[in-house]
C-alpha cells in the first residue's frame, strides 16, 4: 500500500509532468527525429571540393584526363541528413569542410500532405500547452497542501483538471506524432529528388518524443486513479458518517418520547425533559465536518 500511495502522490506526477514536458520540448525543437544518408552523384571539382569529386581540366590537381572512369557506388557520394518537425538539414557536398544546409521541411512536403503537417505542427504546440498547464495545477496543488491544510478541497479540485489536461495532452501528443511520420513517409517517396534518402531510420528525438508521452499518459492515470480513490472514499465515508447520524438520531428521538410520554406519577425531574428537546433539536453533525476530511 505504501508503494501504491506514493505512485498515486501528486509529487511524483508533478516530477513525471515536468519530465515530460522537458522531454517534449527538447524532441519538438530537435532535428534528429530521422538520420539517413543520400547517394548523389560526384560533384565536379572546385577550389572549395577537391576529394571526392570528377577532376576537371585545369584545375590545380587535376590531370590532362578527360573522362572519369569511376563504377558502381564509387560514382556516388553519399551525404548525411537529418529531419525534425521543422526542419531538415543536408550535408554540403560542395565543399571539403563539413558544413550543413538547412532549410524548412515544410517547403519540402507535397502539396497534398501540406494540410497535414499544419495540423501535426498545431497539435505538438497544443501538447506542450496542456503538459504546461498541467504542471501549473499540480504546482498549486502541491503549494495549496503545504501551505493551508483547510483548502485541501481546491486542490484536489486542481488535481482533477490536471489528471483531465495531462490525459488530453497524451492523447493528442500521440496523434500528431504519427502524424508527423506520416507525412514524413510520403515527404520521402512524392518529395523533391535533392532531398530523396537512401536509407533512414530513427533518431534519438523520436525515442524521446515517445518517452515522453509515455510519462504523461503515466502522470494521467495515476493522478486521475487518485482523485477517483479519494472521492469513492469520501462518499464512502459520508454514507457511514451519516448512517450513524440516523441511528443516533432514532434512539434519541424514541428515549426522549419514552420520557417525555411517561406516566404523570413518575417522578421524571423536568431538567431531564428539557435536555431530551434541546437534544432532538439541535444537528448531530454537519455537512461541512464530514467535507472537512475530503
Amino acid at each position: 500500500m505504501t508503494i501504491l500511495q506514493r505512485i498515486r502522490s501528486p509529487g511524483l506526477s508533478f516530477a513525471q509532468t515536468v519530465v515530460s514536458l522537458a522531454l517534449g520540448g527538447a524532441a519538438l525543437t530537435s532535428s534528429y527525429w530521422c538520420v539517413g544518408v543520400q547517394k548523389v552523384p560526384k560533384p565536379l571539382c572546385s577550389l572549395s571540393r577537391q576529394r571526392r569529386c570528377v577532376p576537371v581540366p585545369g584545375m590545380a590537381n587535376a590531370s590532362d584526363v578527360l573522362f572519369s572512369w569511376d563504377t558502381g557506388d564509387d560514382r556516388f557520394v553519399f551525404p548525411e541528413f537529418h529531419v525534425g518537425i521543422f526542419y531538415c538539414c543536408q550535408e554540403n557536398i560542395y565543399t571539403d569542410a563539413w558544413e550543413e544546409k538547412c532549410r524548412s521541411f515544410h517547403s519540402l512536403t507535397p502539396q497534398s500532405e501540406k494540410a497535414m503537417m499544419w495540423l501535426s505542427v498545431t497539435m505538438e504546440l497544443m501538447y506542450m500547452g496542456l503538459l504546461c498547464l498541467s504542471c501549473l495545477l499540480l504546482c498549486l496543488q502541491l503549494c495549496v497542501g503545504a501551505c493551508s491544510p483547510a483548502g485541501r478541497r481546491w486542490g484536489q479540485l486542481f488535481n482533477a483538471f490536471a489528471a483531465i489536461f495531462t490525459v488530453l495532452a497524451g492523447l493528442i501528443g500521440m496523434v500528431a506524432h504519427m502524424m508527423f511520420m506520416q507525412v514524413f513517409q510520403t515527404t520521402v517517396s512524392m518529395g523533391p529528388e535533392d532531398f530523396k534518402p537512401h536509407s533512414y531510420g530513427y533518431s534519438w528525438a523520436f525515442y524521446v518524443a515517445w518517452v515522453g508521452f509515455t510519462l504523461c499518459m503515466a502522470a494521467g492515470v495515476s493522478t486521475l486513479n487518485s482523485y477517483t480513490k479519494k472521492v469513492l472514499r469520501f462518499q464512502q465515508k459520508k454514507k457511514k458518517v451519516f448512517q450513524r447520524i440516523k441511528v443516533k438520531v432514532k434512539l434519541t428521538v424514541v428515549s426522549c418520547l419514552s420520557v417525555q410520554h411517561a406516566d404523570p406519577t413518575m417522578n421524571v425531574p423536568q431538567a431531564m425533559r428539557g435536555a431530551c428537546r434541546v437534544q432532538i433539536s439541535e444537528p448531530v453533525i454537519s455537512q461541512s465536518q464530514v467535507c472537512m476530511d475530503f
